[in-house]
């Protein structure tokens, strides 16, 4: 029985350097080269303590969690860059991912500004669970044919997508700090939920894939998507939801609409603490589904859509 979360974020040394070489956002600065300046954002202070990889650790087995899946942090922008930025920083994440000792696994990364699923089968040969793209890439049909050989790579080697917002660039740069994650954040991921049911099912139609933040809630729109044509919000057995930054109310409200089979634990640690209540409160049987039978068959398959 192993347990999982499907959500979590860890700059390794490598990209560390990465970012600190950058003179220019995303990038690194400051007196130690802890602050993080981002297109659209305010500049952030990173904690070292952080990303300390023993530390990190330490608070899985705590956590109890056998299994912490990382990954690249989309809002940094970096799959969005020129072909010639995104490379060094997406070798960086990805060398120092590959490295990372038990109990970390991680996503890939790919560039979506120059779509090379070679590199990408590259990278995924390397023992990555998936691949993760910045859901801002997918928000339209035009998306999901530009990136289309990514999951056309995904489908054939049984592999699963991870959604996570992207970029804040229309966040006012001026605003509180919770603004980019209450905004744009949860409308990237609300857009992504509607966009795959219109444009990405379609096109793929066994990818499986994992929406961050409950998908900004989108599922608990399917009466309005009912009364307004869009069908009567049947579930996509292979269209799961993870439940970073949500609590109990949200993720039963979640749970009533989609089932309890399709709703996995992602925490965004650094960024967000995991529940103190394994499950939410929900029950063991809840809890098992959340953190081990659920992420089972997302990134296996194992009882999917049975």
């Amino acid at each position: 029985m192993t347990s999982v979360d499907v959500h979590q974020h860890l700059w390794t040394p490598s990209f560390l350097a990465a970012l600190r070489a950058r003179r220019e956002p995303p990038c690194l600065g400051g007196g130690d080269g802890w602050t993080l300046y981002l297109h659209g954002e305010p500049p952030y202070e990173i904690r070292p303590a952080d990303h300390d990889l023993a530390a990190r650790a330490e608070l899985a087995v705590a956590d109890g969690l056998d299994r912490v899946l990382v990954s690249l942090s989309a809002p940094l922008g970096v799959e969005w860059l020129p072909p010639e930025q995104a490379r060094p920083l997406l070798d960086a994440y990805h060398d120092g991912a590959a490295a990372l000792p038990a109990p970390f696994r991680a996503w890939a990364a790919a560039s979506v500004r120059e779509i090379d699923p070679t590199a990408t089968a590259k990278e995924l040969d390397r023992g990555f669970a998936g691949l993760q793209l910045p859901a801002d890439a997918l928000a339209d049909a035009a998306g999901y044919a530009r990136c289309a050989p990514l999951l056309d790579l995904l489908e054939a080697r049984d592999l699963p997508l991870f959604l996570h917002p992207g970029p804040a660039s229309a966040s006012p740069a001026a605003g509180p700090g919770w603004w980019p994650a209450l905004v744009p954040y949860v409308h990237q991921m609300h857009t992504a939920w509607y966009a795959f049911r219109a444009f990405g099912r379609p096109r793929h139609p066994r990818l499986r894939v994992c929406f961050a933040l409950l998908a900004g809630l989108a599922p608990l729109h399917g009466e309005r998507l009912a009364a307004r044509g869009g069908g009567r919000g049947e579930v996509d057995p292979y269209a799961f939801v993870e439940t970073s930054s949500y609590g109990p109310r949200a993720v039963d409200a979640i749970v009533r609409v989609l089932g309890i089979d399709l709703v996995l634990q992602g925490s965004d640690r650094p960024y967000a603490e995991p529940p103190h209540q394994p499950g939410f409160g929900l029950g063991p049987a809840a809890t098992h589904a959340l953190r081990v039978a659920n992420p089972r068959r997302l990134l296996t398959g194992t009882g999917t859509g049975t």
